[in-house]
């Protein structure tokens, strides 16, 4: 049976650090998927970039796209999500992985990323096939989320600063193939 594990945790906890950690805990190939992380200009964040595991980059939310969608005062890119993030959360074996399962991680399923309908059917993709999953969402209430969390064969773990720094090592453990 796939595993599937939910980092939940507020802005700051330490999500993208763990998962972003957790990636480069595992072998080359053994994983697929994107994190995120702020774009910051003299101190403030003016947006979000988004890099599959596999190196490709693009500027998925900025104070100067006119989007839409708009959430909060960035504008989305979907053509990021299109390009990007959904081809990235399909696994294919290789033989330098030389793992017999795939492992997909997300950063995030935030409002950004769920702006985009087709990205919401690659997830419920992943949640119905037989890869690994980690992903991180944020603690606050969504319909998308809330439907993933109440799933029961997803494990939700609380991220915090405290536990951060030792979630990656213990999740890297636990997907060990």
């Amino acid at each position: 049976m796939a595993t599937r594990i939910l980092l939940e945790g507020r802005p700051g906890s330490g999500k993208t650090t763990a998962i972003r950690r957790l990636a480069a805990l595992l072998r080359a190939g053994e994983a697929v998927g994107f994190t995120t992380e702020e774009i910051r200009e003299g101190g403030a964040r003016v947006g979000f970039a988004l890099e599959t595991l596999a190196g490709r980059r693009g500027v998925l939310a900025h104070v100067g796209l006119p989007g839409p969608p708009r959430v909060g005062r960035y504008g989305v890119d979907l053509g990021v999500m299109e390009r990007l993030a959904v081809p990235s959360l399909v696994w294919q074996p290789t033989a330098a992985s030389g793992a017999a399962k795939g492992l997909v991680l997300v950063d995030e399923l935030g409002r950004m990323e769920l702006a985009y309908p087709p990205f919401q059917e690659a997830v419920r993709e992943l949640f119905a096939g037989e890869v690994d999953v980690v992903a991180t969402v944020h603690a606050q209430p969504g319909p998308f989320t809330d439907e993933l969390k109440r799933r029961a064969d997803v494990e939700l773990l609380q991220v915090s600063r405290a536990n951060r720094d030792t979630l990656p090592e213990w999740l890297a453990a636990r997907l060990e193939r």
